[in-house]
Order: C-alpha cells, then structure tokens, then sequence
C-alpha cells in the first residue's frame, strides 16, 4: 500500500526516497474563547499567515477536527527529509498568540517506504509505489497501529499470503486510498495508517469488511481513529471560534 501522504517540505532526494512524516494534532484551550474578539481576530491573522507559508521550511497540510473528536481540534500534515523541520514547525507556532493557547494532546512520527507484502497484488494509486502527494480527497482518517508479536514469528510467506487478502478487499473501495507509515524505533506505534475520500461511508464500509479477514486476528492496537477535514488555515481558525 502506498506511503502516508504530505505536503513536501523540500524537493531535496531522489523520487520515492524514503520521507519523514509527520501528524500533529492540536487542541485549543477554553480559555481562548474568552479572549475580546479583536484580540482573537489578530491572533488568527497571525496564524493564518503563518501556516500558509513556509513554518520551518515545511508547507503544512491542514485538517479540522472541530465538532468531530472532544479531544484535538485541528491537525497539521507535513513531510520532510530530515527530522529538525518539524520541531522549527510546531515551535513557531506556538510562539504565536494562539500558541499560547494551544497543548498537542497527539503527535505521530513516522517514515515512507514501499511495502513489503505488495508482490504481485500492487494496484495504481493505492500501494507498493513509494512516496506519493496526497490526492487532495477531503477526508483523511488517520491512526496508529501495532500487530501482535505473534505476527512477526510467521514465515514471511504466510504474511505475503495473508496481506493479499487485505490487499484484493482494498482494491474493492478504490476511492479509497490508503497511505501506511512506518514508526519502527521512532515513535510508540509500529505504522501510522492514513486513508484518504471524499465519502466517509465508504471508509466505513471499507474498514467493516476487513474486520473478517485474517490479517485483523493481528492486530494488537488501532486506536485513537481521527475523522480529518480538509480546509484551509483561514477556515480552521474561523472554526475555532
């Protein structure tokens, strides 16, 4: 399946080098609300332009999650060849006026890479090609995943046999884009897992079907599951209230 989806940070590297990927997702304190509302107006132009440029020489994607989860509020997406870029990232926007005001409950590290278990069963658009840029679809739904150990005591054949089941049902939903991330050593989880669509029905649909297959009997951890909406930085922070 195809790797996690970002907006590049540089062009540096040769096409479908492995990339850095980052989600950072974001919850605004109350006390924000309370604030005058010219105050808030100028903390937003603030941020505003500077997600639209170029924080740490990334070129965030952003994603709301207002009225969706209790617990994050918006998520930015951005890749990079080098870990540092990030940290420029999030430090510059915290050092906003709406910085003051924000804690990053969730923050997922991972990197690109072709899949291992493709073979034969690679389809165009959804794995085994490397980095990709996001298709732009207005919904992301991302989560970090662990396999049980017992997963990795398989012969690697029986693993291949058993992804091409998880492969052909994907092949089934194919406005459906998934994008896998690799964490191994990095960060708490082994993958990030991130689907692109425009209909969040069909992801349902999607993730029901492979519930019965035997790659799911696996799986030791999939949650936090977060619902993404596409926007822009000015529409996100009108959102914010």
């Amino acid at each position: 399946m195809t790797a996690p989806t970002g907006a590049g940070a540089d062009d540096s590297g040769a096409a479908g080098s492995p990339r850095f990927v980052k989600y950072t997702f974001f919850k605004v304190a109350r006390e924000w609300r309370s604030l005058p509302e010219p105050e808030k107006e100028s903390a937003r132009s603030e941020a505003a332009e500077l997600l639209a440029g170029s924080p740490g020489g990334l070129r965030p994607e952003v994603f709301s999650l207002v009225g969706i989860r209790g617990d994050v509020d918006f998520m930015l997406l951005c890749d990079s060849s080098t870990v540092e870029p990030f940290q420029e990232m999030v430090s510059a926007l915290l050092a906003t006026t709406l910085g003051r005001f924000l804690d990053v409950p969730y923050s997922y590290l991972a990197m690109t890479r072709p899949s291992h278990y493709t073979g034969s069963h690679k389809h165009p658009g959804q794995e085994g090609e490397g980095p990709r840029q996001p298709m732009g679809a207005k919904y992301l739904f991302v989560y970090p995943f662990i396999k049980k150990r017992s997963w990795y005591g398989l012969p690697f054949t029986d693993r291949q046999k058993i992804m091409g089941e998880h492969f052909r049902i994907g092949h089934k939903y194919p406005e459906i884009k998934i994008n896998t991330g690799y964490s191994f050593g990095l960060d708490d989880q082994e993958f990030v897992l991130a689907f692109e669509g425009d209909d969040p029905a069909e992801f349902l649909d999607l993730v029901e079907e492979l519930r019965g297959t035997e790659a799911s009997k696996y799986t030791e951890l999939e949650t936090p599951i977060f619902t993404c909406v596409r926007t822009s930085p000015r529409s996100l922070l009108r959102l914010l209230a």
